[in-house]
């Protein structure tokens, strides 16, 4: 399959999703659209990754692209084609499909949290408590009409959802590589958010973290997204 990316800033890649993507013969395009490049015709592509980044779904003065995104995303989802989105990119999913996305009542949730999901395929395999990573001071407030609700913690009642039978939003992270919170953390927006919640000079603590808990945070990656290869193998089949 051929996999179209929405990047919206460079350190917000699809980390360790590029190595499952390798391993099944899958090709990824990547569009960095803060970058000002522009979205390739899409008939050419099965699958639309849509990843995290420092910027909000509001900032549309500041982000002109934004807009372009959220009705490319809308009539991709309402079209039956597989999307995943994290962090950022699962409210675009929600907020371009009539949901509702605004600032977290508390603090930013940032660091390693252990979140209960819901049966569902894309979770197949995955325990109960999932372990991953988290850091966003925004969240979805309203899910889309029709959506499920796949996962919610006392931080964040909006985890994950899917949307028909193939668009998932996930708003934590597990797709990291072992210099992600270093790169993330170089970003002032993040830093902000980091230093709000664990206090100055916290980052080598959010590295530890990870690297403590890096094997059940790729677990998860592979099955996860190799989860959702299948989800959108069959939906495409159908619509074939």
């Amino acid at each position: 399959m051929r996999i179209l990316v929405f990047q919206h800033v460079a350190s917000e890649h699809p980390g360790s999703f590029r190595d499952v993507m390798a391993r099944e013969g899958h090709e990824m395009h990547a569009v960095e659209l803060d970058e000002g490049e522009t979205i390739p015709p899409l008939d050419g592509y099965d699958i639309l990754l849509v990843m995290g980044g420092p910027m909000d779904v509001w900032e549309t003065d500041k982000h002109p692209w934004l807009v372009e995104e959220m009705t490319v995303i809308r009539d991709w989802v309402q079209a039956g084609r597989p999307y995943l989105g994290l962090c950022l990119g699962h409210q675009l999913l929600a907020q371009a499909c009539g949901g509702h996305v605004a600032l977290m009542d508390g603090a930013p949730e940032v660091g390693i949290s252990q979140v209960p999901i819901q049966p569902d395929p894309i979770f197949t395999g995955v325990p109960p408590l999932c372990t991953c990573f988290q850091w966003h001071g925004a969240e979805v407030k309203r899910l889309p009409e029709g959506a499920t609700l796949l996962a919610s913690s006392d931080a964040c009642g909006i985890q994950a959802f899917r949307l028909g039978e193939s668009a998932y939003g996930l708003q934590f992270h597990m797709e990291l590589t072992h210099t992600t919170a270093a790169e993330w953390g170089a970003l002032p927006e993040y830093e902000a958010a980091l230093e709000r919640v664990r206090g100055p000079g916290s980052l080598p603590l959010i590295q530890a973290e990870v690297e403590d808990n890096f094997a059940a945070l790729n677990d998860a990656a592979n099955k996860v997204f190799s989860n959702f290869l299948r989800i959108a193998e069959t939906a495409l089949a159908v619509k074939a």
